[in-house]
């Protein structure tokens, strides 16, 4: 039975995707590891080897979708999804849950340690970083080339600013834009 690493980018961003990636390697690709842990220059690199070694599924959800189901709901979309378009396989998850899908393992630090993950992992981090880069030019105030989404101090001096655009996370509510109680 084949081994499909399984993981995602973008659970906890303001704004943007969060992008899953399912990886079943068919030639071992030396230099996997986490994507967080790599380069951006040594990620782009490896995505182009794991596309031409795998088997792949990429499954995303754009904020609307994480607004109106919640990011569980799409988790378990998204894993569904992939054990679906890459059968016959043992699934290996990133993290430590399932989100309720069966027949799926889970091991804490998976990207780092098995290779399929680790390729999933970049497939999922250079798909996911691409777009927001693409998302910058539409929306240029936001810096999203820069933080990719994420909640620096500039981005949500940038929402503190211009509000929300169209693909920040509504239902992400962020403490330092509440009005104080007093």
């Amino acid at each position: 039975m084949k081994l499909c690493g399984i993981d995602e980018a973008g659970r906890g961003p303001l704004a943007g995707p969060l992008v899953m990636a399912g990886v079943i390697l068919h030639n071992s690709i030396v230099g996997l590891n986490d994507s967080k842990k790599l380069s951006e220059k040594k990620r782009e690199a490896l995505f182009e080897l794991i596309l031409g070694n795998s088997t792949f599924h990429i499954v995303r959800f754009d904020a609307t979708q994480i607004d109106a189901l919640g990011i569980s709901v799409c988790l378990a979309s998204g894993l569904r999804d992939i054990m679906q378009n890459l059968s016959e396989t043992d699934y290996l998850f990133d993290g430590n849950s399932t989100f309720g899908v069966s027949g799926l393992r889970t091991l804490v630090k998976a990207d780092a340690l098995i290779p399929e993950v680790s390729a999933a992992s970049i497939l999922a981090k250079v798909t996911r970083d691409r777009e927001m880069v693409k998302l910058a030019a539409i929306y240029p105030n936001y810096g999203f080339a820069e933080h990719k989404g994420y909640g620096t101090a500039s981005h949500i001096h940038a929402i503190s600013t211009y509000g929300y655009c169209d693909i920040h996370r509504k239902s992400f509510k962020l403490k330092a834009l509440q009005p104080a109680l007093f």
